[in-house]
This record gives C-alpha cells, sequence and structure tokens, in this order.
C-alpha cells in the first residue's frame, strides 16, 4: 500500500466538546449561594445583638451569731513585775538566783563585796564611841563646876572671896554644861551617821522585795555595779505568773467602742490552735504617737494557770465590743448588691434582692449589728432559707464575640 493511502486511512483525533450545563442549573446553584450568604449574615447580626444570659451569685439568709469585733496586736506581760536593782556600787561577791528561780520576800539573790562599807561602818562606831567617852569626861566637870560655884558663892556672901572669883565660878559651870549638850547633839549626829552606815551595809545584799519568780538576770559573778547617777536594774521577778496581761495598742478609731469589761480572746504564735480568752481590765488615757498613728494601751486580763503563756509573747487580740445571738443575717454583698436599671434607694432605707422564680425581687429591710462580714436583720420580708443575691455574671458582650467569615 502506498504511502498516501494510509495517511487517508488514520482517523485524525477529537477535540473535546465544551462542558455546557444547562440553564436552570445554573439558577439552582446561584440561589442556594445567595440563601447562604444570607444565612451566615443572619447566624452574625444574631450573634452580636442577643442578648446576655444572666447568672445570679446567692447566698442564704441564716439565723446565727453576729460579734462586732477590733483588733489589736499586744505584748503578753506579767500582771506585776518588780525591777531589783542596787543602791550601792560594789563588785558582786556572790549569786544566788538565776533565771526561772522561785524566790521569797527577803531572799538574797546576790551580794556585793561588804568590805568598803563595813569600814565605814567601824569607822562610825568608833566616833560614837569617842562621843560617849567625850560626854561622860564632861560630865565629870560639870559636876565639879557645880561644887566650886557654890563654894564660891558662898565665900563671896562672906566677903572671903571677891564677888569677881564667885563669878567666874558661875561661867565656868555654864560652860561645862553647854559642853555635855554640845556633847549629846555630837553622839546624835554620831548615830545618825552609823546608822547611815549600816544601811549602806545592808544594801550590799540585794534581796527579793516579793515573792515571785526571776524573769531576768542581768548580773554576773565579779561584775561591778556603779549606782553613781542611775540605778543599775539586777533582777526583774515576777510576782505571780498564774496571772497575766495583754497591753495592746488600739488605734483611735475603735478606741471610742472599747469599755472596761470587754470580752477579749487573742492568739500567740507559739499556739496558734488555741484561743485565749480574757478581759478588758483597763484603757489607758496616755496615747501612743508612733508615725503619726495614735494608739491607746488596753490591757487584757487573762488567767495562766498552766503556765502556758510566757512574758513577751505577741499576742494578735481581737476585742469583743457588741455581740448579738441568734439572730436573722445576711451578708454584707447583698447589701451592697444593686440590679442593672434599678431605681436608687430611698435615703434612710436598706433594701436586698431576694431570688424569687428566677428573678431577683427587691425587699426592704431593717438593718442592725454589723461585724464586717454579715449584717443582722431586725425587719423585712424574709426568712431563713431566702437566697439573696449578692452578685450576677454576664455572657460575653457582642464586643467580645467574633464575625464569623464568609
Amino acid at each position: 500500500m502506498s504511502g498516501a493511502a494510509q495517511a487517508a486511512d488514520v482517523t485524525a483525533p477529537k477535540l473535546p466538546e465544551p462542558d455546557v450545563q444547562p440553564p436552570r442549573r445554573r439558577r439552582w446553584l446561584l440561589a442556594g449561594g445567595v440563601l447562604l450568604v444570607i444565612a451566615i449574615a443572619a447566624i452574625a447580626w444574631w450573634a452580636t445583638h442577643r442578648t446576655p444570659a444572666v447568672a445570679y451569685v446567692t447566698a442564704p439568709v441564716s439565723r446565727g451569731a453576729i460579734t462586732r469585733l477590733v483588733t489589736a496586736t499586744g505584748t503578753v506581760n506579767p500582771l506585776l513585775t518588780i525591777i531589783v536593782g542596787s543602791y550601792v556600787s560594789g563588785v558582786i561577791q556572790e549569786l544566788s538566783c538565776d533565771y526561772n528561780t522561785r524566790v521569797k520576800k527577803g531572799q538574797i539573790c546576790a551580794k556585793l563585796d561588804p568590805r568598803l562599807y563595813q569600814s565605814v561602818v567601824n569607822q562610825d562606831q568608833a566616833n560614837l564611841d569617842v562621843a560617849l567617852a567625850q560626854l561622860e569626861k564632861d560630865k565629870s566637870v560639870v559636876r565639879y563646876t557645880q561644887l566650886n560655884a557654890a563654894r564660891n558663892r558662898q565665900l563671896a556672901t562672906r566677903n572671903y572671896v571677891s564677888q569677881d572669883v564667885a563669878d567666874l565660878a558661875k561661867s565656868a559651870l555654864e560652860q561645862a554644861q553647854a559642853q555635855v549638850a554640845l556633847d549629846a547633839a555630837t553622839i546624835d549626829l554620831q548615830k545618825a551617821e552609823l546608822g547611815s552606815a549600816t544601811v549602806n551595809l545592808g544594801y550590799t545584799n540585794i534581796v527579793s522585795p516579793v515573792d515571785g519568780t526571776v524573769v531576768s538576770r542581768n548580773i554576773t559573778v565579779g561584775q561591778t555595779v556603779a549606782a553613781t547617777f542611775q540605778t543599775p536594774t539586777l533582777f526583774l521577778i515576777a510576782s505571780d505568773l498564774t496571772k497575766m496581761q495583754v497591753d495592746t495598742n488600739v488605734s483611735e478609731s475603735d478606741i471610742g467602742s472599747v469599755t472596761e469589761g470587754n470580752k477579749a480572746r487573742f492568739t500567740v504564735d507559739a499556739f496558734p490552735g488555741r484561743l485565749f480568752e480574757g478581759a478588758v481590765v483597763q484603757v489607758r488615757q496616755s496615747p501612743q504617737t508612733v508615725q503619726n498613728v495614735v494608739t491607746y494601751d488596753v490591757v487584757v486580763a487573762v488567767p495562766n494557770i498552766d503556765l502556758t503563756l510566757k512574758p513577751g509573747m505577741t499576742a494578735s487580740t481581737q476585742i469583743v465590743t457588741d455581740e448579738r445571738a441568734d439572730v436573722l443575717r445576711v451578708p454584707d454583698q447583698a447589701l451592697r448588691y444593686v440590679p442593672q436599671n434599678a431605681a436608687p434607694p430611698k435615703a434612710g432605707i436598706s433594701r436586698i434582692w431576694v431570688l424569687r422564680d428566677g428573678l431577683p425581687q427587691e425587699v426592704a429591710v431593717v438593718i442592725g449589728l454589723d461585724d464586717d462580714s454579715m449584717t443582722e436583720v431586725v425587719s423585712g420580708n424574709v426568712k431563713p432559707g431566702d437566697l439573696a443575691v449578692t452578685a450576677e455574671t454576664r455572657t460575653a458582650t457582642a464586643a467580645a464575640v467574633a464575625s464569623p467569615r464568609m
């Protein structure tokens, strides 16, 4: 077969026909797209304009105690602390009392070197002995001058001696009597000096003035005690550690509600799980100003039978200024809650919002004691178990909702 014939027999390739859809199908697709856009726009509009849902936070109205407290920080101290010092100077020769030593009144706790003061006592005693001997001598002179004056007086009446001799004898008698009086005064002076020296000698014995317990000792054997300008503190003795007191500092804003007899309770760091109870026994008038903060010392007495409390402990004190038992009460947050678009309350009227049928309902109440956590309800249309609204929560706002994408 020739080449021309073969070329004639080869079938030429066919081109693809264009995909031409029917007009009705295109209209349906266009309508579906428009509906999809409208649906997305509607969803976006609803998401941005819907009203946020509201959830209410509630707390039940209950019955119980309400206690108003004044908080303060204080220090535990013995009821009576005696400062034992030294009136005279010297070297500590003996020491017989130490920390926690139980002492009796008049018991010697320390002793200063007494030799210097003993020598002064001996010297004054010797001076007193000299004065007493001089008095006896002058008394004998008085007796002689009395006889001589009487003799010369009789001789003068008989003109055996001159009147001048009689007068001299009388003068000698008067001088002798004056000397006796001077000796008596000198004896009194020497006795006084001896007494002073004896007292100073007695001060070398440091004794306890009361029955108690030694809580502080500030001396050692061989230490020199100088009492020239200021009496040194040698011991601190607590008279009775079974009776303690807490010296608290109450601010001036709270001192007006604190009175004697108020109950008080406190804790110490050493026993955090134990609550100590006492009573206010004194509200001192003297102010204390520290960094422009004015406080007043309030003394709380507390028993310490088991000697648990130690002097110097820091006490976190709560003073009960007022108390109510078994009263109707609501949380303070319920009195502060106000729904949106609610009318402002009238002056002097308190109100709470009680959740009823799922919606907050306004209830006017008369309130009483407030302890900064709960408030007493004196009267009002509420009862135990009612749910008082304290806050409300809402879903995200329109600004926080992301717009859907086309």
